[in-house]
């Protein structure tokens, strides 16, 4: 939900409203109702009765009926969305695109790595003037046809940083646009219930509009800000906006003003909405928070304020609503961090490890690349100036900036392999691959980091009802007038005066919101509809062939004189109603041995009250009680007792009100286990996880559940108590708990009974901070009411029930089971594990690829004085590496075999000893192929070595060997990444993971694009060249022929300089002719025949150094520099003289001349040159 930049659109409201409300004919606006909405307590009500009359008049002048509420014509709620506003806060724009690119750019390396090329390209297009002074530093620097060729490299690492900063932030849109798609997805679930057309119907909250009459009940997060038209018992928590930790008594005729944003904690009402979106109180609060941002965006909001008055997106706005999105920063969050300084936990395992190690790494790394270039500057410079003794010449300064940017490039290329940036890559995507999924196990996610936590837990402190149960609710025994039928009696058994006290004390004492409807299919279930212990009482109502509706119609709800609401403290709920004869007479039902110890009184068979003693209570608690709790029902005692009229009594009064009951039943209800928990139970266990039931029922019943789910097994050694007996254990005899007290209960607890929410939270809390294991214990806690909140937080990782779940449990969550089922927790655990098996296959993976390329770039460059890999090569598998192995290894889909471990613990180091063992083993095989073909590498292959290769040399084919092979050695470890606990079978499972199978075939299609078919094709292209047009080369020559004489002209006279270049021009045209006729066809037919290549890279001048890989990113200018290009048969090179520079030989054999003649501009005409050579051989 974001902080909203719409200051403005409140002024632009109020100035529309005062106009638009007359033209919709509303009595009031919505600047009046917002000054209404900002009183409190008894000015408001005053302010009512001045404006308005009433809370009828205020109703009248909305348009609207107290009792039925909208008639949901659509026209009208259209006119009120114009004139009010709609009930949603608009979301903070998302960043763009560009915005993403953006931040990507930000990295260090990667600015680092952009300078470098820019740098190089810029020296690239500079040629030095002067020959052979600068040493070894001119070597070649500047040959035409290579030093064209130069701007390669700097250009093909920009193209890589481009490549890599796209990925991320295309991964990051992706990321985003998916917390969207959440979002919107837990906005549309949450309804409130509004009356419309005197029909109680479930709204989206983005629905509800000004005028609207809304139900509000124990548990509720108001959407809106409203008046209070009618309460019972109303109890608010308005520390969110107020940061007020009392509860605030509401109540029509005292302080009627409710706010958005606001839980309900105690009774029920009707309120009218007054303002929603961003008029109502949290609204307000967010465009402050909105208005605090500066920049374009207000400006750009106000302008397309201005165009469209109410026209919002509002598929993309975000509705008010108390779930907070997982960037979004909820006020009442903040507020809540602000009370209780709780933050949210502290980083997630996995993010704490990973940025431990990232850290290390790049260290490492950073120390490697500053060494590697140390060491080639410092042998550069002595090489060249000490030993050489050559001076420095100012205009050499250039070339030698341009080797030691080349250094510089080389170091920070060691740099970037050594960094591990794949790796929050990986996470992203493995997390985010996992929420997808898990949603399709019922897990709703909003947290990130709660779905790898799950992976490590090691304790469940599970609610019983609804998450171990079914939740349905259904009577199967009770207890009336002295007899205890084990099944639902026929009606006739019992009494009618009985019978009657039992209906109207169940249909009136119950929340009117609760009822059983009608089966939605043919042959199922009837639907029950709000509390489900209420729905199975009146289910016994239906069984006793009674209703409940027209008892309900009789005495609506407002006529209810009193109510006193369920809460965790009386654990019960009371209702008193007027009588004809003005005495009132109070319903009561709750846990049936509280209910029990406040009656003095029983009905007998007749249906008339005798005397209840204590010894009888203790009878019918062991004789009725127990045996039903020990079946697993859970008993609910009725009853009821009568008050005189006059004097009426002290209601607020509570001690005395609630005694002296006179008892009408018990009722056994029995809500039934799960067929799936059972075996979701012994999973857990067998992955090294406690399961724990923490309930408000009694103990019997307790026990009897965890029985039947597995959680206890009889005969083992385990603590089944309830919250006295806990709290009895773990205090000291000041009342305080004590941390070594609560290690000696917690860990053979099993079952904790009859516990409030706060000793669940003690119970959590004691589980985190206890020392007694060497691993801190990771605690997972499910919850649905309002007062698990504190344990739901506190918790590592906190489920809320989708279905029966209040709203502010599903606020302070971070899981949200949309089947309210325990088996969805174990699958949750699964996918916890698999994303933290998928970050450590990734990191084997990675580990290797960075050990490997760093040590043979720094020991190449030490010894050779220049990466084997070169900088864009090395980004190239950066990138492969990175960003395609992280998607790859991150997808992997979970396996039953992740719940057969033990969790890994919060301290155990993020690589294993086995996957050490597999890096360092794969480290060393790599390493020992790659030395081997650097160092003798042309002696088996038979080729030239590419090493000492001067700069802007063409890539060698010696170094595109080594290069491949890298390549395809990670692809391959890329398999054997998938397995990190020594399994033997690598392949297992590979086809269910069809993203993996195209990462690995597409990398290696492209590796074999980038680097084999380059020169073949072009040597087709060549080929084809001359077969069309003979002459063609010949024209191409001579230009060239122009330059490079050009560049003898300073030492050759101006008559020999025509005269050679006319003989050259006809020698060159006779030899194109006889290749063509010779060769050609021969060179087609045998590629293999290339072992001249030797004379033609043996000659210093010759290795001219180009850091370039062949990948696609190199086109035409290329052809300078393909080694198969240059295959020319020996026989035919044999003939000629032998001058000092073997590259000569060349020039008569040429398969393709315009290769060799541009490669011989490297020398004057000095006794080595060519055209020195020319003149001997004419």
């Amino acid at each position: 939900m974001g902080d909203l930049t719409n200051s403005d659109y409140y002024s632009k409201n109020q100035r529309n409203d005062v106009s638009s409300n007359h033209e919709g004919g509303f009595g009031v606006s919505v600047m009046e109702l917002r000054e209404l909405m900002e009183l409190r307590g008894s000015e408001a009500v005053v302010k009512i009765q001045e404006e308005y009359g009433d809370m009828d008049g205020l109703c009248q002048r909305l348009k609207t009926s107290p009792t039925e509420g909208l008639s949901g014509d659509a026209t009208d709620l259209d006119k009120r969305k114009e004139v009010y506003g709609e009930n949603l806060i608009p979301p903070k724009k998302p960043k763009t695109f560009l915005q993403l690119v953006w931040e990507a750019l930000q990295d260090v390396t990667l600015i680092i790595l952009e300078v470098a090329a820019l740098i190089s390209l810029g020296l690239s297009f500079y040629q030095p003037p002067g020959g052979d002074t600068c040493g070894t530093a001119a070597a070649g620097a500047e040959d035409e046809g290579e030093a064209e060729a130069g701007w390669i490299e700097g250009a093909a690492i920009l193209l890589s940083v481009v490549c890599v900063v796209l990925v991320t932030a295309f991964n990051d849109w992706s990321k985003e646009k998916q917390f969207r798609g959440l979002q919107s997805r837990i906005e549309q679930e949450q309804k409130f219930q509004v009356v419309r057309g005197a029909q109680v119907i479930q709204l989206p909250v983005a629905d509800i509009v000004v005028g609207d009459i809304a139900q509000i009940k124990y548990g509720d997060l108001l959407p809106t800000d409203g008046v209070l038209i009618q309460g019972n018992d109303l109890k608010i928590d308005e520390s969110s906006l107020t940061g007020e930790s009392d509860h605030v008594k509401k109540a029509a005729d005292r302080d009627p003003m409710l706010l958005s944003g606001t839980h309900v904690m105690e009774g029920s009402g009707r309120m009218l909405v007054t303002a929603v979106g961003v008029n109502s109180q949290t609204g307000i609060i967010f465009t402050l928070l909105g208005a605090g941002e500066p920049g374009e965006e207000e400006k750009k909001e106000k302008k397309e304020k201005r165009h469209n008055k109410y026209k919002q997106d509002g598929a993309a706005a975000m509705e008010m609503q108390p779930l907070k999105s997982a960037e979004g920063g909820e006020m009442e969050e903040k507020e809540e961090k602000k009370k209780a300084n709780v933050s949210k936990k502290e980083k997630s395992v996995l993010q704490g490890k990973l940025t431990k190690l990232a850290v290390q790494i790049g260290k490492a790394g950073l120390v490697m690349s500053a060494i590697t270039v140390i060491i080639l500057v410092l042998y550069f410079a002595v090489d060249n100036f000490v030993l050489q003794k050559r001076p420095w010449l100012t205009e050499c300064t250039p070339i030698y900036v341009q080797y030691f940017v080349k250094f510089f490039i080389i170091g920070v290329t060691v740099l970037v392999v050594a960094v591990p940036e794949g790796l929050p890559l990986a996470v992203t995507i493995s997390l985010a691959y996992s929420v997808k999924k898990m949603m399709k196990d019922n897990n709703l996610v909003r947290h990130l980091d709660a779905c790898e936590t799950m992976g490590n837990a090691t304790a469940i402190c599970s609610d019983k009802t609804g998450t171990l149960t079914t939740n349905r609710m259904t009577a199967v025994a009770c207890y009336v007038g002295d007899v205890h039928y084990k099944e639902i009696p026929d009606p006739g058994l019992l009494s009618v005066k009985s019978l009657d006290i039992l209906v109207n004390a169940i249909s009136l004492n119950s929340a009117y919101t609760t009822k059983i409807l009608p089966a939605t299919k043919e042959g199922g279930l009837p639907m029950q509809v709000g509390n489900k212990t209420e729905c199975g009482l009146l289910g016994l109502v239906l069984d006793l062939k009674r209703d409940y509706q027209p008892v309900r119609n009789q005495i609506p709800e407002e006529k209810l004189y009193k109510v006193y609401t369920f809460n965790s403290v009386r654990k019960s709920m009371s209702t008193v109603i007027k009588l004809p004869d003005g005495s009132f007479r109070m319903y009561s039902k709750g846990a049936s041995e509280i209910v029990l110890k406040k009656c003095t009184k029983i009905l007998n068979q007749e249906g008339e009250p005798r005397v209840f003693r204590p010894r009888d209570k203790d009878e019918m608690v062991k004789k009725v009680i127990e045996p039903m709790a020990c079946d697993g029902l859970r008993t609910i005692c009725v009853a009821y007792r009568d008050f005189p009229g006059d004097p009426e009594p002290l209601w607020d009064n509570e001690n005395d009100i609630l005694n002296e009951l006179t008892a009408v039943c018990v009722v056994g209800i029995e809500d039934p286990v799960r067929p799936e928990v059972p075996s979701a139970i012994v999973r857990c266990q067998r992955a090294g996880i406690t399961v724990r039931m923490v309930t408000g029922d009694n103990i019997n019943t307790a026990r009897a559940i965890a029985i039947k789910c597995g959680i206890i097994h009889p005969g083992e050694d385990f603590l089944c108590i309830d919250g006295k007996e806990f709290n009895r254990r773990i205090r000291n005899e000041k009342g305080e708990v004590e941390q070594e007290r609560m290690d000696k209960v917690w860990p053979k607890l099993r079952v904790l009974a009859r516990s409030s929410p706060t000793d669940k939270h003690t119970l959590v809390k004691g589980i985190i901070d206890s020392c007694l294991t060497d691993q801190r214990q990771v605690v997972a806690v499910t919850g649905d009411g309002t007062n698990d909140g504190p344990a739901l937080k506190k918790a590592d990782v906190g489920f809320a029930m989708g279905i029966a779940g209040t709203d502010v449990a599903k606020e302070a969550s971070d899981i949200i089971l949309t089947d309210d089922n325990f088996s969805s927790i174990v699958k949750a655990v699964m996918w916890g594990r698999n994303v933290y098996d998928s970050i450590s296959k990734f990191l084997q993976f990675q580990l290797t690829v960075n050990v490997v390329a760093v040590i043979v770039a720094f020991t190449g460059a030490c010894i050779t004085q220049d990466s084997p890999l070169k900088a864009v090569q090395m980004l190239w598998v950066n990138l492969i590496m990175d960003t395609f192995a992280s998607l790859a290894l991150a997808t992997e889909p979970p396996t039953e075999a992740l719940l057969m471990r033990k969790p890994y613990g919060r301290n155990k180091p993020l690589i294993s000893s086995t996957m050490t063992k597999n890096i360092l083993g794969h480290g060393i095989y790599q390493l020992v192929i790659i030395f081997s073909l650097l160092f003798v590498g042309e002696q088996i292959f038979d080729i030239d070595s590419g090493r000492h290769a001067p700069l802007h040399s063409p890539p060698s084919e010696h170094y595109t060997i080594i290069f491949n092979t890298f390549v395809l050695m990670q692809l391959f470890n890329e398999i054997n990444a998938r397995k990190i606990h020594g399994e033997r079978n690598v392949f297992d499972g590979i086809f269910r993971n069809p993203i993996f199978c195209s990462i690995v075939f597409g990398t290696f299609a492209i590796q074999v694009i980038a680097t084999i078919p380059n020169s073949k094709l072009r040597f087709l292209r060549g080929a084809g060249q001359l077969t069309k047009k003979n002459e063609m080369p010949g024209d191409e020559d001579m230009n060239e022929d122009n330059e490079e004489i050009d560049h003898a002209e300073r030492e050759l006279r101006r008559g020999q300089v025509l005269w050679f270049r006319g003989l050259n021009r006809i020698q060159t045209q006779i030899r194109v002719v006889n290749a063509f006729r010779s060769s050609l066809y021969e060179g087609l037919e045998k590629p293999d025949s290339r072992p001249s290549i030797h004379n033609f890279m043996t000659h210093p001048e010759f290795r001219i150094e180009d850091t370039t890989p062949h990948i696609p990113l190199i086109d035409d200018t290329d052809l300078e520099e393909d080694p198969a290009l240059r295959m020319i048969p020996q026989s035919q090179t044999g003939s000629q003289p032998q001058s000092p520079n073997k590259n000569n030989n060349a020039v008569d054999s040429g398969i393709n001349l315009t290769i060799d003649t541009t490669s011989k501009s490297a020398a004057s005409s000095g006794p080595a040159s060519p055209l020195h050579s020319l003149e001997t051989s004419l």
